[in-house]
């Protein structure tokens, strides 16, 4: 598995997060392009993992959200 460089990477905050501020999610579109790969991470630990998921299935996941196909 290759190692991907997040230094640098440019984060939004997901629209779905909550607006306190408490169960907030960052996103970055940077590699969407070149890989096509999202990473996520929690925006309350910005120095801890990220997640890297391949674009696809963050698009189903978005989706799935969107239609409130998951539960709380």
């Amino acid at each position: 598995m290759r190692s991907i460089d997040l230094n640098g990477v440019t984060w939004r905050k997901s629209s779905y997060s909550n607006p306190d501020g408490g169960n907030c999610i960052e996103v970055s579109d940077d590699f969407l392009t070149a890989a096509p790969l999202v990473p996520v991470r929690d925006s309350k630990n910005p120095h801890g993992p990220a997640l890297i998921l391949p674009a696809t299935a963050w698009a189903s996941f978005v989706t799935a959200v969107r239609h409130g196909e998951l539960s709380n």
